[in-house]
């Protein structure tokens, strides 16, 4: 027994070395903006769905206007049904280029956001890019330039610059790293930019960048209206027609705070990582299974003495740490505590699943689909 213990801690160590090489490779192949870029032809829409970002949508609306290179911009601001003031707000503007829409209700199957994303996306008239942009997110001067032209330097139908992640508290700086650690590790970049397989898939809807004809052939977000990650559903459905799409670095493009404290990341999580792991419990459990097993594993191994379990500890920080030196995030003494960051996302998928098995998973104020429910 003891033998076959030993034998699965170094299995799980040489797994976790593998991930962590797989991650070092990745960071190198990432796609990366050009500086400086070169101006942008033709029409931009950047669409901003909103509802009650009051906080928000002014500061993100100035970085959006500020943008440098993209003469012919267009943005398009669909208030969700604020009740804060956001829709004053975005009025005072007063900018020509903005325009307030009202945004209607989502229908049946509908979930918020892509029901309020396609009504941008259709008063775009003839943009020939779109840009779909959380009110959280804060654009650097030429991020929108700088990524009109990865889109088009590699011949790609939709990029999604991942934006630098800030993060204040413990709970933030756990969490948040395993977003970009998680497809650095498990995504190889150069395959999933060609393959339409829904497994390589990897986006972050809080800055994606769309050629509008290919977001027309994917059947826009009406192909995913009732998606909870509604930004990976969308690559998705732009691959499976034809197109092509990755995750590229926006950490020099962007920056954005998603959460501010530990019930913001609980609750956060809660909304979308049973969708993350396949939706069904069994499927969750066997990626926790996974991850717990090769991530945590060693590093319990190496406190009883096991120097295959030093070495696969060392490896997952490694892996943490390039992924953040990698993606514009912080590095020491945060990638050390990588156990405790595997051992919390267990604890919020288990959390995420409990909370749709009871119907119980609301966002903004809307419930959201339960085990139940049909979409899309």
């Amino acid at each position: 027994m003891r033998r076959w213990g030993r034998g699965l801690v170094r299995a799980c160590a040489g797994l976790s070395v593998a991930g962590a090489l797989h991650a070092a490779v990745n960071t190198r192949l990432l796609r990366r903006p050009v500086v400086p870029a070169p101006a942008v032809t033709g029409r931009v829409a950047a669409v901003l769905p909103v509802r009650d970002e009051a906080e928000h949508v002014t500061d993100c609306l100035a970085a959006v206007l500020d943008q440098r290179g993209v003469p012919d911009l267009q943005v398009l601001v669909v208030d969700d049904g604020s009740t804060d003031g956001t829709a004053d707000l975005v009025a005072a503007v007063g900018d020509p280029r903005v325009q307030l829409l009202r945004g209607t209700p989502p229908g049946p199957g509908w979930l918020g956001k892509p029901n309020a994303c396609a009504q941008g996306a259709a008063a775009a008239g003839d943009a020939e890019v779109l840009v779909f942009l959380d009110a959280d997110v804060r654009l650097m001067p030429d991020a929108l330039a700088s990524a009109v032209a990865l889109l088009r330097a590699h011949d790609l139908d939709l990029v999604s610059p991942w934006p630098r992640q800030l993060a204040g508290s413990g709970a933030e700086r756990l969490v948040q790293p395993l977003q970009q650690w998680l497809w650095a590790t498990l995504l190889p970049l150069r395959l999933a930019e060609r393959s339409a397989r829904p497994s390589l898939a990897a986006a972050n809807g809080q800055f994606l960048v769309v050629r509008a004809a290919a977001y027309a052939r994917a059947g826009g977000h009406s192909a995913v209206r009732g998606e909870v990650i509604e930004d990976v559903a969308l690559l998705r459905a732009v691959k499976a027609s034809g197109g092509r799409g990755v995750v590229v670095d926006g950490s020099t493009l962007a920056a954005c705070r998603m959460y501010d404290d530990w019930p913001g990341v609980r609750d956060g999580y809660a909304k979308s990582l049973w969708s993350a792991v396949g939706g069904r419990p069994a499927a969750a459990a066997v990626a926790a299974l996974v991850l717990s097993t090769v991530w945590l594993l060693p590093p319990l191994a190496a406190l009883t003495g096991s120097r295959a379990g030093l070495v696969g500890y060392a490896a997952g920080v490694a892996g943490r740490a390039v992924t953040a030196a990698g993606t514009g995030g912080r590095v020491w003494p945060d990638a050390l505590a990588h156990p405790a960051s595997v051992l919390l996302l267990d604890v919020l998928v288990a959390r995420s699943l409990h909370g749709r098995r009871r119907g119980e998973l609301q966002w903004r104020g809307r419930p959201l689909p339960g085990p139940g429910s049909h979409h899309g």
